[in-house]
């Protein structure tokens, strides 16, 4: 059996890991959140072969650990979500968005989209509501910060656990039983989607506009200043008329922006 040396996390490790991984993802973390960034982060130095958190803040400011703050980032943030959370966005997606389509076309941005949920939650709507959707050009992209999320999300394989929240008549379209209790997610669903890394606070490589953005429950962990910016840059990647779909926790009230207000973190440009 291997014995490790504890490792203390001093509170002046942990203000410059905040202000690293502030920096670097506009992710806020706040005091209180000590305990999670140790646990999470020793196993990164034990990896490495660190004897303590100086080592491994020094190092990730080297050329040579610029890696490593990606590994860094995916340890310490939260990835929760599910199939059809929040399953209002989904039914207004059905609903509103697309009787508002004028011609076949369509671009959705889920711009955290974690371990996949999400974005195929999205196209399982589409193809659910769209009877000739053959007929229709439509992509989804869907883009993280967590290279280890997109692994999962683009294998698209869940356990049954993952897919309780899948409605049995859609789980038995949508997804095909394997081995071990797992489910994987049809090549039709993933025809529709486009996974790619891409930090939020990075410039932003397409061009759009997109129809719909799908950005929840990801800015409760941004400063206000974060989210601000990240708001008017939704706004300018939309087309006329088209909606950012934030989480219901969220909200915009605290940030100036141009969006119209539709309803419960649903906004129109």
């Amino acid at each position: 059996m291997e014995f490790f040396e504890p490792i203390e996390l001093k509170k002046s490790q942990f203000q410059t890991i905040c202000e690293i991984v502030k920096k670097i993802s506009g992710i806020n973390l706040k005091e209180g959140k000590e305990a999670l960034v140790k646990a999470r982060l020793i196993k990164r130095l034990r990896a490495l072969g660190f004897k303590d958190f100086d080592q491994y803040i020094n190092y990730i400011q080297t050329k040579e650990g610029r890696a490593e703050i990606t590994y860094m980032v995916d340890a310490i943030t939260t990835n929760k979500t599910n199939f059809f959370r929040e399953s209002a966005h989904f039914e207004f997606l059905r609903d509103r968005v697309l009787k508002e389509v004028t011609i076949k076309r369509l671009r959705i941005w889920s711009a955290a989209c974690s371990s996949g949920e999400e974005p195929y939650s999205i196209a399982i709507t589409l193809l659910e509501a769209i009877q000739d959707i053959s007929k229709w050009d439509i992509k989804i992209l869907a883009t993280d910060i967590s290279l280890e999320m997109l692994k999962k999300a683009k294998l698209g394989v869940y356990p049954l656990e993952g897919v309780k929240d899948v409605p049995v008549s859609l789980r038995n379209k949508y997804f095909v039983p394997i081995e071990g209790g797992y489910f994987a997610i049809k090549d039709n669903v993933k025809n529709l989607i486009h996974f790619a890394y891409l930090n939020l606070m990075d410039p932003w490589p397409m061009k759009g506009p997109f129809d719909v953005i799908f950005c929840r429950n990801v800015m409760i962990y941004f400063s206000k200043e974060t989210q601000q910016t990240l708001v008017n840059r939704f706004y300018d990647i939309l087309k006329s008329g088209g909606y950012l779909l934030v989480g219901h926790s969220e909200g915009l009230v605290s940030v100036r922006h141009n969006f119209k207000y539709v309803r419960p973190a649903t906004y129109r440009k």
